[in-house]
């Protein structure tokens, strides 16, 4: 079987993940900072030192690289590199700030923008973190940094990425990436891509 690291998994399992991870050849390690989502590692993503070097053969991380300072990301990232095998690959999906910024000019700073299973969601959501987990006492759920297209692709080159394919999808305000710690073919990152974002290319 082989191994990816749901980091910042909260309640969610590998089933949210896309279904190239649900195929019967993945088994979960679930990451968290928070205990009480029961995770099989508590830790942050700032540091792994939990998760042993060359370990695991993919990671998924949704929404929590915006959970830390922005002098950060590049810890983070070189973690995910570190802990990955050389074949590895990452998936990290979070908001686009670029997107988001455009609504807040339109007004929409405190409109609700859509529905999630926390209920619904704003700009001020987006970018600061969602108000009531914070206000719940989950000081973790705070946003302390933001990506656009541009940024990303440019902290993922950084970290010394070999490849990378990302995408932002404007009417869910998301951005999307995969990334390689090997080489790979254009035709094989965006396969990769589909096969475990099931986002659509065309």
């Amino acid at each position: 079987m082989k191994k990816v690291l749901h980091v910042g998994c909260g309640s969610k399992t590998i089933r949210t993940m896309g279904s190239g991870f649900n195929d019967g050849t993945w088994e979960e390690v679930r990451f968290d900072i928070d205990e009480g989502a029961g995770p099989d590692v508590v830790g942050t993503i700032v540091d792994m030192e939990a998760v042993p070097d060359d370990s695991m053969d993919a990671i998924w991380s949704s929404h929590n690289i915006e959970h830390v300072f922005y002098h950060e990301v590049s810890s983070v990232l070189g973690e995910f590199r570190r802990i990955l095998k050389d074949d590895g690959f990452c998936v990290i999906t979070c908001p686009d700030v670029e997107t988001v910024c455009r609504r807040v000019a339109e007004g929409s700073l405190t409109a609700k923008l859509y529905d999630s299973p926390a209920g619904p969601i704003t700009a001020l959501d987006i970018l600061y973190g969602h108000i009531a987990s914070v206000a719940r006492g989950k000081i973790h759920m705070a946003h302390k940094t933001g990506f656009d297209l541009r940024l990303m692709a440019a902290k993922l080159n950084q970290a010394g990425f070999p490849r990378h394919f990302g995408m932002r999808r404007q009417r869910f305000l998301d951005l999307w990436f995969v990334a390689t710690n090997n080489h790979v073919s254009d035709s094989e990152i965006r396969t990769k891509f589909q096969r475990h974002t099931d986002i659509p290319l065309s």
